[in-house]
């Protein structure tokens, strides 16, 4: 049966990190984006949630709780909703610490998962985007050869989220005609990590570009093992998580867009009592709620374990359209103050933009 209401324990996790969203992340998302920067304090305060460790098990040093994607795109959303680029901070470590947790080895989860269970904030990061206007993750330029029991990596990466403080990365490569990922360490001989990337919108977000020159790593550096590891299956998770931060901040617009016009006054009416202004805002209403039923199937079929690459790019196509259409049409229902920074609007514009044409920032 398909239900289209949430548990009680989704409500739950709504309710509280909409109040989190509410509480530390609106109030200094403006104050990031100027500063092109996340306070340490909130990295703190967001580790103390659980979002990453909560879904390791206790073996590894987690609390074991069972993986949702579907709870967990509901969460992100209402982290969007205060800001894109402080929910996906929060939200980082699970990047490389899901991958190795769906399709690590014994070994590898022995290794890398209690990383993320500490007391402090740590995180490693996913190098999936590439350089170039023809770039596509799934098909990666970076190459991989063998070279006795070490494999070369060789290439460039670029948007990867804090580049400048992750432990480790999860590399994309094409191996002969496989696409594989790799774990690289950040201290790993010819790995070259750029000044932080200076950006349309997520100014507050640092990303870094990478360049692997014959990166040499040893055979267990593979993730999955010998047999490798379905690395689709990590983008789907990536780009459905995407998709949800879109969500929120579409909402947020919306949400923003709503009480200004029925406050500002144009020629002696509100200018929502104006036919163009509310049907554009019911407009805007009617695309979020389609974003957010594309966004829960994409994460309900890869919750189940079925072939979920078709709902995936629909869900991800779709957001990144209609969050760019949505935070336009909000700039022109606020008309002047569309473009002053008074306003968070503007900024909104700037990250769906942004958004849309990225890869690997997150994962649910």
């Amino acid at each position: 049966m398909i239900s289209f209401g949430m548990s009680e324990e989704q409500e739950l996790v709504r309710d509280a990190m909409r109040e989190f969203a509410a509480d530390a992340i609106r109030p200094i998302a403006r104050e990031c984006d100027e500063a092109g920067a996340i306070p340490d304090d909130f990295l703190e305060t967001a580790w103390t949630l659980g979002l990453t460790s909560t879904q390791i098990p206790e073996a590894f040093g987690g609390a074991g709780e069972e993986r949702a994607m579907v709870t967990n795109a509901i969460l992100l959303e209402e982290l969007a909703h205060g800001d894109a680029s402080l929910a996906i901070a929060a939200m980082a470590p699970s990047l490389f610490a899901n991958a190795i947790l769906d399709q690590g080895t014994d070994e590898q989860k022995q290794t890398y998962l209690p990383l993320f269970c500490g007391g402090s904030f740590a995180t490693g990061s996913l190098a999936a985007s590439e350089p170039g206007p023809l770039a596509d993750a799934s098909r990666p330029r970076t190459r991989a050869e063998t070279k006795g029991d070490s494999f070369v990596l060789s290439g460039r990466k670029t948007m990867v989220v804090f580049g400048d403080r992750a432990s480790h990365f999860l590399v994309t490569a094409a191996l002969g005609d496989d696409l594989a990922a790799f774990i690289v360490p950040r201290d790993a001989s010819g790995l070259r990590i750029s000044d932080p990337e200076k950006k349309m919108g997520l100014r507050g977000l640092v990303t870094t570009a990478l360049e692997l020159e014959r990166v040499e790593v040893g055979r267990d550096a593979l993730l999955g093992g010998p047999e490798g590891a379905d690395v689709l299956q990590i983008l789907n998770v990536s780009r459905t998580a995407l998709a949800a931060v879109m969500l929120g901040l579409s909402r947020a617009v919306l949400e923003y867009c709503v009480p200004y016009a029925k406050d500002r006054v144009a020629f002696d009416e509100p200018i929502a009592k104006k036919q163009s202004i509310a049907f554009r805002l019911a407009e805007m209403h009617i695309e979020q709620h389609a974003t957010r039923m594309l966004v829960w199937r994409a994460a309900s079929l890869l919750e189940h374990g079925e072939d979920a690459t078709k709902a995936v790019w629909q869900a991800r196509s779709y957001a990144a359209e209609k969050s760019m259409w949505i935070a336009d049409n909000g700039v022109q229902v606020l008309g002047g103050h569309g473009f002053i920074r008074e306003h968070p609007v503007e900024m909104w514009f700037r990250d769906a933009r942004t958004l849309g044409v990225l890869e690997g920032m997150v994962a649910i």
